[in-house]
């Protein structure tokens, strides 16, 4: 038993719910009140900090991360041109041995190159023409290869395009090594080496360590088939000393069909918890499905699955009675999930049976229209994407469509079931996952560079820190997480200063000074 006093707790039952002391027992909250109230003489004194339940980060990807630990991050403010990824990229030759070895890297946004073109293997065939290259873009939708990546994979002029997705090609028609969207980037990307079972586990180890070093307790790990075995594997690793909750979303590949899921497989702290579906590319390189065409051009982006394939993954979700997550960002692509779902019965009670990925241009006649089906919907969404990524959405919005993107206030209000998320490392941002980061660009609604992006968007500091706690507890199956109550887990995070006072252009610099999980303390700064 352990009793914490002297703090300011908020206890994310509210925007307005704060407490001063609570206690622990057995890894659970049983006791929360007022430090006048405490008479253990033992109790841990926080000495008046800020505590913040657990943080949960909804839509992330560690096991993208563990199944390319061995990439160099190339993401901004680091990598600002074509140049800096070269430079990036050779440095991490340099370290690798075996003249074959694969040279990869992730993160770049060619949106911030004064160029303002994609990289291609011409410019990576100055890291090296002997051995591959691959580098994916920020979004994880799109890569850049060298030319002896593209000898491997045997893509050449007459290679017909993945459905779905394009290999960019020079004037005279032979690939350039651009891979637009992710079934052209899995065509090389399969000639990778996988780490091994061992380095897997070990990086997921050390992406939990990560994790709590953000006050993060609990993810929704939304592509988790990106390495093999990933229930078996991420358990593996909670033997290892992996203390975080993970509800884990595969990829459905009507190639490969998914077996029926277990009692086991759906309970635990580590579970399936449901599906994905990516319908639709990404706004920042222009490949969200979209109605209208994007400004200058008469591309409306790329829907990647057909009707047929989303409701086959629905119906594998009800049968199992697990979530179905679609990733969705064009306008297009939010009217189909829609259009698809809203007349279904939800199959799933207290949480959302669907869930919507990213949804970036939500009216609020679409909100509406969320609210009047019979399907349950949720949605996990970011603050991150128009910080980090602006110049790409300065390049893919309309005028009229700003003040409908990421419409953090509108759906604050709107819609119960409700995350904000870090997507990472399919942001342009290094260090994505800083909750505060995220926090500061939902109140200030600012860029990275400065620029007010939606004003009328912004959001309260309370209540952007239940987009992190409670709120995205109710979006998905993250049980016993996301408020400091009796029943629920001993899991908080105690900051270096205080978020709720500090000038809001300070809000990112605030710090995890502690992070406890289960009332054990797992971090400290």
């Amino acid at each position: 038993m352990t009793t914490f006093t002297n703090g300011r707790v908020f206890t994310g039952e509210s925007e307005t719910a704060f407490a001063s002391a609570f206690r622990v027992v057995d890894g659970i909250v049983d006791w929360v009140g007022d430090a006048a109230d405490v008479t253990d003489a033992d109790a841990v004194d926080l000495g008046g900090r800020t505590v913040l339940p657990g943080l949960l980060d909804s839509h992330t990807h560690p096991a993208l991360l563990a199944g390319t630990a061995a990439a160099a991050e190339c993401f901004p403010p680091a990598v600002l041109s074509a140049d800096d990824l070269v430079r990036v990229l050779d440095a991490h030759a340099a370290t690798i041995s075996g003249a074959d070895a694969w040279v990869l890297g992730r993160g770049f946004d060619d949106t911030k190159f004064p160029e303002g073109r994609m990289p291609t293997a011409a410019d990576l065939d100055r890291i090296a023409t002997d051995r591959p290259v691959l580098v994916w873009r920020c979004d994880a939708h799109s890569a850049v290869c060298n030319t002896r990546a593209l000898e491997i994979a045997g893509i050449t002029a007459a290679t017909v395009d993945p459905e779905g997705a394009r290999f960019e090609r020079d004037t005279d028609g032979n690939p350039n090594g651009v891979l637009t969207e992710i079934a052209a980037v899995n065509v090389v990307a399969a000639f990778i080496p996988a780490p091994s079972r061992d380095e897997q586990i070990d990086a997921i180890v050390a992406i939990g360590d990560e994790l709590a070093s953000r006050g993060i307790v609990a993810v929704c790990d939304l592509l988790s088939s990106r390495i093999d075995r990933p229930l078996e594997t991420f358990r593996a690793a909670a033997e290892r000393g992996l203390r975080t909750r993970v509800a884990l979303y595969p990829g459905w590949d009507p190639e490969a069909p998914l077996g029926e899921l277990t009692d086991d497989d759906r309970t635990g702290p580590i579970r399936i918890a449901g599906v994905k579906v990516v319908l639709d590319g990404a706004y920042s390189n222009r490949t969200a499905w979209v109605h209208e065409a994007y400004p200058d051009s008469c591309d409306h982006g790329l829907r990647l699955v057909d009707d047929a394939d989303v409701l086959a993954a629905g119906d594998w979700a009800r049968r199992n009675g697990v979530q179905l997550a679609v990733h969705a960002m064009g306008d297009r692509a939010l009217d189909r999930v829609v259009e698809l779902f809203e007349d279904q019965e939800p199959w799933l009670d207290g949480i959302p049976s669907v869930r919507i990925e990213h949804a970036t241009i939500v009216s609020d006649a679409y909100l509406a229209r969320l609210g009047s089906g019979r399907m349950s919907f949720g949605i996990a969404t970011h603050t991150v994407f128009f910080f980090a990524e602006y110049d790409g959405y300065e390049k893919a919005l309309r005028v009229e469509q700003v003040p409908d993107a990421y419409p953090i206030a509108r759906l604050y209000a709107g819609l119960e079931p409700l995350a904000l998320s870090s997507d990472r490392p399919a942001t342009a941002w290094s260090g994505a996952d800083d909750v505060m980061l995220s926090v500061e660009a939902a109140v200030r609604r600012r860029t990275y560079n400065g620029i007010e992006f939606g004003a009328e968007a912004a959001i309260t500091v309370p209540q952007a820190l239940l987009l992190y706690t409670s709120r995205a507890a109710s979006l998905s199956p993250l049980e016993g997480v996301g408020r400091l109550a009796p029943g629920l887990d001993g899991s908080f995070a105690v900051l270096d200063r205080d978020v709720f006072t500090v000038p809001d252009d300070e809000i990112a610099s605030v710090r995890v000074a502690e992070t406890w999980i289960r009332g054990e303390r797992m971090f400290l700064r």
